[in-house]
């Protein structure tokens, strides 16, 4: 199964306080990326975010983004932005240390 653009829509709009936010097709999937950044994708049309200590404290349970991948955290409450958001920064703060 792959992502639809519809919920790739819906993530990108859910993901409006996120500066810079970007889109990149891969192989059915989407991923998300901001200001250059790679900080996850849409799976199986599921939120997922790389795994760092600085976002454990969001307590999300692991998925397996497609087969033979490395687990990511699952965001499964996306109709909060302003978490949303919180996840994301907390997830890029690691590549700014």
């Amino acid at each position: 199964m792959a992502s639809t653009k519809e919920f790739r829509d819906f993530i990108l709009e859910q993901l409006s306080e996120v500066p810079d936010v970007t889109c990149r097709p891969m192989m059915g999937e989407f991923l998300l990326y901001s200001n250059g950044i790679l900080f996850g994708g849409t799976y199986d049309d599921r939120l997922l975010v790389k795994i760092f200590p600085e976002n454990e404290k969001f307590g999300m349970s692991t998925a397996i983004p497609y087969p033979k991948g490395k687990p990511m955290y699952y965001v499964e409450d996306v109709d909060d932005k302003e978490k949303l958001a919180q996840i994301v920064a907390a997830t890029l703060s690691h590549n700014h240390q």
